[in-house]
């Protein structure tokens, strides 16, 4: 019986254990969006999770503008990413890189350029630029010509996370970022093919898709989506409807795996929600790996396991501050807490300083 600690293979990529690392920005980087040298000793540390999915990765500068998160659109970029992956590497480990485009969840004066998403919206409260919090801008539609530029921008960032050593990618669909904007329809209020029906709201999350799976291979492809409740303002009327037709589509597609954050309980960037879990549906439609994020305790997660409602777990703020965390989980070791305001910190406290367990 397959249990937290059992290998699994995912596409091309043979893990050690299902304690999958979720994407965690972190804030490490530069304005060039380069990745910096502790950020190798940080993946480094975490190489005992069967995969680690990096920090959410921009494909470009318009879909980049968390401060001091990192891209991968400039040869610069590339090369620094190396020697993140050549550690992992080094230490046993498994990484894929996630690719982002974060639409309408950006501040012009981190991008330079006006916000985009599926249609003319505003989301909601503030986002976070170099000069503290900000109230969003208005968005602008994208037209088929910018959706075309974009597909080129994700097929050129997979291309490049292959120069820089990943082991495959993982294309973020969700939290109410670009793909996600299109996929619900408190967002997506288009009137041409790529708004209205479910069909045509889940075409851009299809054809990215397409252009990644042509890059790289659908066995290095992954996919995540958060099909539960509320993602920075971005909701639809029938999340039930779009997401399991999203799934239907990945698995025509092929994609190796599929990852789902679902109900949160703290509201980092999903707001907690009672609606009911989709996971059990999408299992019934989604046959490949399907990876699930609802802040599972060890317990919980080894029960999904062996449930078969899950073939791995992927933990986010647990590795925060535990880079061992799947020794602790194995040897019954107590978690340590993370520091919350170190989060999104400039330097290596709170980052590469949590110790390892005696």
């Amino acid at each position: 019986m397959a249990d937290l600690f059992s290998s699994i293979k995912i596409g091309d990529i043979i893990t050690k254990n299902r304690i999958f690392m979720a994407p965690l920005t972190r804030a490490r980087v530069e304005r060039d969006a380069v990745p910096v040298p502790m950020m190798a000793e940080y993946y480094a540390q975490r190489a005992q999770a069967g995969l680690i999915i990096s920090e959410a990765t921009g494909i470009s500068r318009e879909g980049l503008g968390w401060p001091y998160a990192p891209g991968i659109w400039t040869d610069e970029q590339v090369e620094a990413w190396k020697s993140v992956t050549q550690a992992v590497h080094d230490k046993g480990g498994k990484i894929v890189c996630q690719l982002w485009h974060m639409g309408r969840a950006v501040h012009s004066s981190v991008t330079g350029l006006q916000p985009v998403s599926a249609s003319e919206t505003t989301a909601p409260d503030e986002v976070h630029t170099y000069d503290g919090k900000k109230p969003y801008e208005k968005a602008r539609a994208l037209t088929k010509s910018d959706i075309t530029r974009i597909l080129n921008d994700y097929e050129q960032a997979a291309r490049n996370a292959m120069r820089a050593g990943f082991d495959g990618v993982q294309i973020h669909a969700a939290n109410g970022y670009l793909i996600d904007q299109f996929l619900r329809d408190g967002t997506n209020h288009r009137s041409d093919e790529y708004g209205g029906s479910l069909e045509n709201r889940v075409r851009l999350l299809v054809e990215v898709t397409q252009r990644v799976i042509a890059t790289v291979g659908a066995e290095k492809t992954g996919v995540r989506l958060s099909p539960n409740g509320d993602s920075q303002g971005v909701i639809d009327s029938a999340p039930e409807k779009i997401f399991v037709l999203a799934a239907q589509e990945l698995e025509r597609l092929g994609v190796a795996w599929l990852e789902l954050r679902e109900n949160s309980t703290t509201g980092t960037f999903l707001a907690p929600t009672d609606q009911p879990k989709l996971s059990p549906e999408i299992r019934k439609v989604f046959h490949r790996s399907l990876v699930l994020n609802q802040d599972y305790s060890f317990e919980e997660a080894q029960a999904a396991i062996r449930d078969g409602h899950a073939d791995a777990i992927a933990f986010g703020r647990k590795f925060i501050s535990n880079p061992d965390l799947p020794d602790r989980f194995a040897k019954n070791i107590p978690l340590q807490e993370s520091n919350v305001s170190t989060w999104y910190s400039r330097g290596e406290e709170g980052y590469i300083d949590y110790p390892f367990a005696k």
